[in-house]
């Protein structure tokens, strides 16, 4: 029997680096596991010969939301308790080439940021949370962030391809 697996790249989560494995099987629905530093996606076999990127691309958002959902919580609640505010609603929804948003008392963060490590998540849901006392990037909000998160400068380049 012919190997039909293929490894096409790899995707971050928390910061590492984990192989993005493909296989086919005589199955109906697409499956996704996590295991070993391997992202295994298992597709049906009328899959094989055409272009899955698409379908692919789904099944990562699908576990990025997962693990926002799973995962976020905790960080925003250390964030809430070290800043002693919060704002009204704090959401998990995909932005276009955003990580984060602040509207009025909510805030919004993109699940893609389960991509980057932890600190760096941090960094980016201390800046949302600045913006509900500091709604533009003024001296003092910056020197609200330097309170909390010294090295801020370091996490903020991390993301500059993004905006937040």
């Amino acid at each position: 029997m012919r190997n039909n697996k293929k490894i096409l790249k790899t995707i971050k989560i928390f910061g590492i680096n984990y192989n993005l494995e493909v296989s086919y099987k005589y199955i109906k629905t697409p499956k996704l596991n996590l295991e070993d530093q391997c992202i295994k996606i298992v597709l049906p076999n009328k899959y094989k010969n055409v272009n899955n990127d698409t379908i692919i691309k789904l099944l990562i958002e699908k576990m990025y939301d997962a693990i926002a959902e799973k995962e976020l919580d905790s960080i925003m609640e250390k964030v809430r308790l070290t800043l002693k505010f919060a704002p009204e609603d704090c959401k998990i929804a995909r932005i276009n080439k955003t990580l984060g948003k602040c509207y009025a008392d909510k805030v919004v963060i993109n699940p893609e940021i389960v991509m980057y490590k932890k600190e760096t998540i941090e960094y980016i849901i201390f800046h949302e949370f600045c913006h509900l006392k500091f709604k533009r990037h003024t001296k003092k909000f910056y020197e609200a962030l330097k309170k909390y998160i010294p090295n801020y400068e370091k996490y903020a380049y991390e993301v500059a391809g993004m905006k937040y």
